[in-house]
């Protein structure tokens, strides 16, 4: 699978990473459960087809990939944790990108780094260049796997 640096990601590769921060933005409006839905999500078949170098799911739309995921998980859970638009949107156009930038498929990338990370790691990581933030949290994952 193609690596692509920031420099050399294609309009229509920041443009699925948009639509995936959509997404998760639109699961928040819906009132799902967000640390729920990044699970659900990261380890579906949707994202696994949005994982491929084309599948006309990709360009479905954000309610159309949620009504996909909702009926593949069997109902979305509503009840739980709620987090602000802004992280949510990060964390969804964030997971796409470093899909882009190294290969890995949705499920290892949610491996590395799961909604609880995402969400702890917004603050501190948000306004970091996006090769920068991921590089952090796969220091992150490392550092919980070998603590010092």
């Amino acid at each position: 699978m193609a690596v692509f640096p920031l420099a050399d990601l294609r309009l229509d590769q920041r443009q699925l990473c948009d639509i995936q921060g959509r997404l998760f933005e639109r699961a928040r409006e819906q009132g799902y459960d967000c640390p729920a839905f990044i699970a659900a999500f990261m380890n579906s078949n949707v994202a696994r087809r949005m994982d491929e170098t084309f599948d006309f799911l990709q360009w479905a739309g954000e309610e159309y990939l949620l009504e996909e995921l909702n009926d593949e998980v069997g109902g979305l859970s509503f009840a739980g944790s709620i987090w602000g638009s802004e992280p949510m949107y990060w964390s969804g156009y964030l997971y796409r990108f470093w899909h882009y930038l190294t290969g890995e498929t949705s499920r290892d990338i949610y491996a590395t780094a799961d909604a609880e990370t995402m969400g702890g790691a917004y603050l501190g990581m948000h306004t970091l260049d996006a090769e920068m933030a991921i590089e952090n949290l796969k220091e992150l994952s490392l550092l919980r796997e070998h603590p010092c």
